[in-house]
């Protein structure tokens, strides 16, 4: 066993599970920050078999623990919704990712995978634990209300109160007929330009790389503004928090449209919230999916 783990029992593996990659980290629940800033990531096929899925996310945990010379650990993870974290079934579907696992005990399968006990694995919400993450030692540290939402694959949304975090659940908020999600996400970003162009692009990293030499990357960058400045209201409005953090993949391109949601937003509402970039970027998710071991 390596000397950093010694104790193991202050330990936890938080594993960030995206709708592209998982990523993960060992978090010292002590201290509430990942040791060594050593993680494992890697890309994950979403879309791909069951099987597969759960075979290059046990590929991931066992190379933190070969790292780390440990045989297991506890496993805190953040997972998109929907899904019963009390029990690990996933219930993700018509969300364009992870359908092969609809109806699966994921906790049940990890445990037999990884040869561990299914009582070292918990699951909470990945806005949750992103959010948590962040207040804990990151952009809304030191705050009594806060707010935040991811931005990638999907659309997450969590708040806390009092140091007590939850998921705020709006993904599936109607908008323009459809759920919110297909909007302000990478596929959103991703449509938008089609409808624009008639032409496909990869994903939200292609359409940032376009911005500045094709104005419909930037036409699209701008509608996604609206439509998150409608989502963020709405949040804002529930929750009432004092700051919001906005993380997730797309706030890499922050510079391309935030500074007109954060316009909007000031414009509509004269006591409008902080809006900060996430601090701590993905670690976040992996001490907030830690810290289900913390409770």
């Amino acid at each position: 066993m390596s000397s950093h783990l010694k104790n193991i029992k202050n330990y936890v593996a938080g594993i960030d599970i995206g709708g592209s990659h998982i990523t993960t980290g060992i978090v010292d629940l002590n201290k509430g920050g990942l040791l060594d800033d050593f993680i494992v990531r890697k890309r994950v096929d979403s879309k791909a078999p069951a099987e597969e899925i759960f075979s290059a996310w046990c590929m991931a945990i066992q190379e933190l623990w070969q790292h780390y010379g440990v045989s297991s650990c506890r496993l805190g993870f953040a997972m998109p919704g929907p899904f019963n974290y009390a029990t690990g079934v996933s219930l993700i579907k018509g969300f364009d990712k992870f359908e092969a696992l609809y109806q699966m005990n994921i906790r049940e399968e990890l445990a037999r995978c990884l040869s561990i006990d299914k009582e070292d694995l918990r699951f909470r919400n990945d806005a949750e634990a992103f959010l948590e993450g962040e207040v804990y030692g990151g952009a809304a540290k030191g705050y009594t209300h806060a707010a935040g939402v991811t931005l990638g694959t999907g659309f997450g949304s969590a708040f806390s109160h009092n140091g007590q975090t939850g998921d705020a659940e709006l993904s599936v908020t109607q908008y323009k007929g459809e759920k919110i999600e297909e909007f302000v996400s990478t596929r959103g970003i991703v449509r938008r330009y089609k409808e624009l162009t008639g032409r496909s692009i990869r994903d939200a990293r292609e359409a940032a790389e376009l911005y500045h030499s094709d104005p419909d990357a930037a036409a699209a960058f701008n509608i996604f503004a609206i439509d998150l400045t409608w989502i963020l209201k709405i949040l804002i409005e529930n929750e009432q928090p004092e700051i919001v953090v906005i993380g997730g993949s797309i706030a890499h391109s922050w510079e391309l449209f935030m500074k007109t949601v954060i316009g909007n937003i000031s414009e509509a509402m004269p006591d409008a919230p902080k809006i900060v970039k996430a601090a701590l970027a993905e670690n976040a998710a992996l001490v907030g999916g830690a810290f289900c071991f913390k409770k």
